[in-house]
């Protein structure tokens, strides 16, 4: 396993991070306690979870993932010192979580002492703010005009980002967290942490996770060359976008208890933001690609994700073990000269599909 700095922390984290969104859904406790067995026995050392997850959100699902984790460490607690983990705030929206309130200092000590409860654990290595509370350009709200930035408060915005990382502050120095990560921001977001930060001596972020995959690749190179120059680690979520990229949806198939028939359903797929006629035709090409140079087209993205210069850490989920021997597989694989050819010519007729 190969292992990369986690921005300015000091930590080293494997290039490969266990998501575990699927875990109280797809999956059961006997799942995730076969997952992280075998990611920790192949060298992985970074968990990622959330306290809204499991996914699909909802009142039933909620912390359901953290406490199958916190089950998990309980039994194992002599590997707790060797893990990275990390967790996230929910941001504003959802009702069953703080009656949907906005982010703030409060709620971030009040969500982390839920957290650490759930996890069965003194201490989370890196906690992330899953998405601000202002309006981004995620979620297919990237193309133009979807959204009017100068409608933007920018005081405001600050006003309660310093509040956020004054509750940060607080939870470091009673040492619950040990660093402070974004997650789905931009990056105006990143700079303006990153100046409270530094003007009022509080955490700095050391971390961005965001979407990131060969058919959303938005972020490079204007957001990972802000983290690179600034030594903020870049973690992509989602580098098989939502399944889409392993090929699994191919000539119209909706495989029952697949993502997209989870969240969407057959009559619903439209409301899929991915699930675009680009996106299909593009995996089509990635696909023959991926057979030419013998690997799966799951595990050609993740080559190409590895690869990308400034990523830091792949978040990859899986809800089958063979899932996810076949993913891990994929980071012991070159990016051969050929292949890169080969993906470059797919993602230059296809670079933003959806």
């Amino acid at each position: 396993m190969k292992f990369s700095r986690l921005g300015r922390s000091g930590l080293e984290v494997s290039r490969v991070c266990l998501g575990s969104m699927t875990w109280g859904v797809q999956n059961t406790q006997v799942d995730a306690d076969a997952q992280i067995d075998y990611a920790l026995a192949q060298g992985v050392n970074f968990i990622d979870t959330a306290e809204m997850y499991a996914i699909p959100p909802s009142p039933e699902t909620y912390g359901k993932t953290e406490e199958i984790i916190g089950d998990w460490l309980a039994r194992n607690t002599d590997k707790r010192d060797g893990l990275v983990l990390a967790t996230k705030i929910a941001g504003p929206g959802m009702p069953w979580v703080r009656d949907g309130g906005p982010l703030s200092g409060a709620a971030v000590i009040e969500a982390v002492d839920a957290s650490l409860k759930r996890l069965q654990t003194d201490y989370i290595d890196l906690y992330q703010l899953h998405w601000p509370g202002r309006v981004t350009p995620h979620f297919g709200k990237h193309w133009p005009n979807n959204q009017s930035f100068e409608e933007v408060d920018a005081a405001a915005e600050e006003a309660n980002m310093l509040d956020v990382l004054q509750g940060l502050d607080t939870c470091v120095k009673a040492g619950k967290i040990r660093f402070c990560g974004l997650s789905d921001d931009t990056t105006w977001g990143i700079a303006t942490y990153l100046k409270l930060a530094e003007k009022h001596d509080l955490p700095r972020m050391v971390s961005i996770q965001n979407e990131f995959n060969l058919l959303m690749s938005k972020d490079w190179p204007y957001l990972i060359e802000h983290c690179a120059m600034e030594d903020v680690a870049y973690l992509p979520w989602s580098p098989l976008a939502t399944g889409i990229l392993t090929g699994k949806y191919r000539n119209g198939a909706l495989p029952k208890g697949s993502r997209l028939d989870i969240m969407g359903g057959p009559n619903q797929r439209h409301r899929l933001f991915r699930d675009r006629e680009l996106s299909h035709h593009a995996v089509e090409a990635y696909c023959e690609v991926a057979a030419k140079h013998n690997v799966t087209p799951a595990q050609l993205a993740l080559i190409w994700c590895d690869n990308v210069s400034g990523v830091t850490s792949s978040i990859i989920g899986a809800t089958t073990m063979e899932q996810l021997k076949e993913d891990m597989a994929a980071f012991d694989m070159p990016l051969t000269d050929e292949m890169a050819k080969d993906i470059s010519a797919v993602f230059e007729k296809f670079p933003q599909p959806f």
